[in-house]
């Protein structure tokens, strides 16, 4: 007999033949608690300081315009997958502005690893567009690590960019949470999501649940994920505050409901 197995035996007669004590298995499963509430949700956000703004679907480029607007956002970068209406208020109201300099490429421009739009954007070199969607799902390879050119010119188009604009895979109801698929078109490279000041996230209704447990089953096979509980912060060094550390330092979330009456 080792040692080891010796110190288990007498640790087994110290503590005697007791049953093992049933352990409680009534958590909280996907799927028990409903639909996701609209209402808490947007609680919930303005609780992290996240901006919420609640529209119709008919409404959402007019939302997006504006919040660029009021961030007097002038370079934006969309992950490749956002469908080109969602800025095409924005870009349309910007391009006179910036006819001068005579750039700007329009919404949606590209697809692949970014796309930019509006005042001040320039067209993503070929090589930085990476692997086009490829399935059904409008996925993308975005763990596949763009080289050489192609990644230098990625980091300059996030690093110059104001503001991004992406979807969303789920969003959480209880905790205000919003999960990025990072192999989804509509939301891009991690990076896309993390370099840019201003993080601008349109969450339709139906993809708000209830709990974590929802979310996490929702998310079954996506394997490069974000959880996003409000702008990056931290408190750190004495309990201060400190915004924009490991992100965004201001996010703001459009909610998309088909009833707006609902919850106004």
């Amino acid at each position: 007999m080792s040692a080891r197995d010796e110190v288990l035996a007498r640790v087994r007669r110290a503590k005697g033949p007791r049953e093992v004590a049933p352990v409680p298995r009534e958590y909280r499963a996907a799927g028990t608690r409903g639909p996701g509430d609209l209402d808490l949700f947007a609680e919930r956000l303005r609780d992290y300081r996240a901006r919420v703004r609640l529209v119709a679907a008919d409404g959402v480029a007019d939302a997006v315009a504006a919040a660029l607007a009021d961030r007097g956002a002038r370079h934006v970068v969309t992950a490749p997958g956002v469908p080109p209406e969602w800025t095409a208020t924005w870009a349309a109201s910007g391009s006179a502005a910036s006819s001068d300099a005579g750039v700007g490429t329009g919404p949606g421009a590209g697809r692949g690893a970014a796309s930019t739009a509006g005042p001040g954007a320039e067209a993503a070199p070929e090589a930085a567009r990476g692997p086009d969607p490829s399935d059904p799902a409008g996925r993308i390879e975005s763990r596949v690590p763009l080289g050489g050119d192609a990644r230098e010119a990625l980091r300059d188009i996030v690093e110059a960019a104001d503001a991004v604009v992406t979807a969303c895979h789920v969003a959480v109801a209880e905790t205000g949470t919003i999960v990025l698929d990072h192999d989804a078109a509509d939301q891009g490279p991690r990076a896309l999501t993390l370099v840019p000041d201003y993080h601008l996230v349109v969450v339709r209704a139906e993809q708000v649940v209830a709990g974590v447990p929802d979310a996490v089953a929702a998310l079954a096979g996506a394997r490069t994920q974000t959880w996003i509980s409000g702008p990056s912060a931290t408190s750190d060094i004495e309990l201060e505050r400190v915004e924009g550390v490991h992100g965004p330092r201001t996010l703001e979330v459009v909610i998309v409901t088909p009833d707006l009456t609902e919850i106004v």
